[in-house]
Formats: structure tokens, C-alpha cells, sequence
């Protein structure tokens, strides 16, 4: 068994902002409709769906615009980090999505390090190109300078 719910806000795995999803209850019941992400999809919140629709891609182009402008600051930063290495340039330990998120932050931007995309953490030395996910599909390319620490 199972009940139709309106999605209020983007839930991973589920679907996005306005989708009417069928889903089991208890998932409703205890997760989706006290965390505010879904409303039952009753014939009145039905027919309210269209307004909701419009209120909702209004919200979805504002939070587009702040990503877009968050990319914007993002895009062209240049991140230095030093690290110790050893021969041939490879580093004693490494460098990854948290170290990343930390750097950020000293910068002025706060990203979730999930955000980050880093398949594995950075063991040479070099200059590699990270790709931040902002949001609502806009991401931004800062670049990462590994230095070799002195001492």
C-alpha cells in the first residue's frame, strides 16, 4: 500500500520540488510530513499544486541566482595549501574534500564538503583543478596549489 504526497522541497532518491510521489505511509507519516518535505496529496492540495508551482519555481530561480552568484565568486580562486613531501614531490599524507572545506572557509566561503568533488584525496605535489557543486545544477572550478612545506 501505498499514499500520494506533494513534494515541498528536493528530497535525494525521491524526486524534486512540486512531484506528486507515491511512497509508503509510515515514510510519510514520519519523516516527509513532519519535516515539512511533503504535503498529502489530497483533492484540495491538488488543485492548489499549480500555485504551489509557480511559488515553487520562483524559489528554485532565487536559489539558481544565489548559486549562479556563489559560483561566481567561487570561480577563479586560487587555493594554496603546504604540506610536507618527500621524494619525487609525493606528500606525507594528503590532502582532501575536509582540508578543502577548511580552506574555503578561510576564505570567506562556506561550502559543505560534500560539495566538493574530489574522487581521492591529493598525494602529489601540483596544481589540480577542483570542481565545487554550488547548487540547482551550477558548479564552480577553483584551483588548488600544493606546495611543499619548508622545514
Amino acid at each position: 500500500m501505498a499514499v500520494e504526497i506533494i513534494l515541498r522541497e528536493d528530497v535525494p532518491n525521491l524526486g524534486k520540488i512540486g512531484d506528486v510521489v507515491r511512497v509508503r505511509p509510515g515514510y510519510a507519516r514520519n519523516y516527509l510530513l513532519p519535516r515539512g518535505l511533503a504535503v498529502e496529496a489530497s483533492r484540495g492540495n491538488l488543485r492548489q499544486l499549480e500555485h504551489h508551482k509557480r511559488v515553487i519555481a520562483a524559489k528554485a530561480e532565487r536559489e539558481r541566482k544565489a548559486a549562479e552568484a556563489a559560483a561566481a565568486r567561487l570561480e577563479g580562486l586560487t587555493l594554496r595549501v603546504r604540506a610536507r613531501a618527500g621524494e619525487e614531490g609525493r606528500l606525507f599524507g594528503s590532502v582532501t574534500n575536509l582540508d578543502l572545506e577548511r580552506l574555503l572557509a578561510e576564505h570567506g566561503h562556506v561550502v559543505d564538503r560534500r560539495r566538493i568533488a574530489l574522487e581521492e584525496p591529493i598525494k602529489q605535489l601540483g596544481t589540480y583543478p577542483i570542481v565545487v557543486h554550488v547548487g540547482r545544477g551550477v558548479q564552480a572550478t577553483v584551483q588548488l596549489v600544493v606546495e611543499a612545506a619548508e622545514g
